[in-house]
């Protein structure tokens, strides 16, 4: 079941707001998802970028949560296809594997990635010493992260359309 769309409260603190419009962000992600078959979701309809479909961009996202949450921030082994010797966009790269498995994949990670968050102060940097962007506060990945998954978010919005039909914002 798709996650609600749920925009924070007008008032709150920080973190809740910060939280929440990733959240509601992570749940459009999924909303785009519904109905959809998996010759659908692994079809191309972008000419000048062929892997971005509806099933690359659920990959994509999930392993940039793991990238900016674990590895930069955690300091974690970077491991995952956008480190492995390939092009730049292999974690597009998806052909064969199931939607509602990418899915799960990504709901599981944004569920990783919301754990570190809750753990962490704001102010706290990065950790890994090998990627100049971990200098960054976690206040600084969550503003980044509302904004790559909302910028992926319109993209599906887009590869919706020309997939089906299918419009739809909030």
């Amino acid at each position: 079941m798709t996650p609600p769309r749920i925009r924070p409260p007008y008032v709150a603190d920080e973190r809740t707001q910060l939280v929440g419009w990733l959240d509601m962000q992570r749940a459009i992600i999924q909303w785009k998802c519904e109905g959809l078959s998996d010759a659908d979701a692994h079809r191309s309809v972008l000419p000048a970028s062929p892997r971005m479909t509806m099933a690359g961009v659920v990959s994509h996202m999930r392993w940039v949560e793991n990238l900016w949450f674990e590895v930069l921030f955690l300091g974690r082994p970077a491991k995952g296809p956008q480190f492995e010797d390939g092009p730049e966009d292999a974690d597009m790269m998806v052909e064969g594997i199931p939607l509602a498995q990418l899915l799960e994949e990504y709901d599981r990670q944004c569920a990783v990635s919301n754990e570190i968050i809750a753990a962490h102060s704001l102010d706290e940097a990065g950790r890994h010493p090998d990627f100049d962007s971990a200098a960054a506060s976690l206040r600084w990945m969550l503003i980044h992260m509302v904004e790559e998954t909302a910028r992926h978010a319109g993209h599906m919005d887009t590869i919706r359309e020309l997939l089906d039909g299918e419009t739809g914002y909030y």
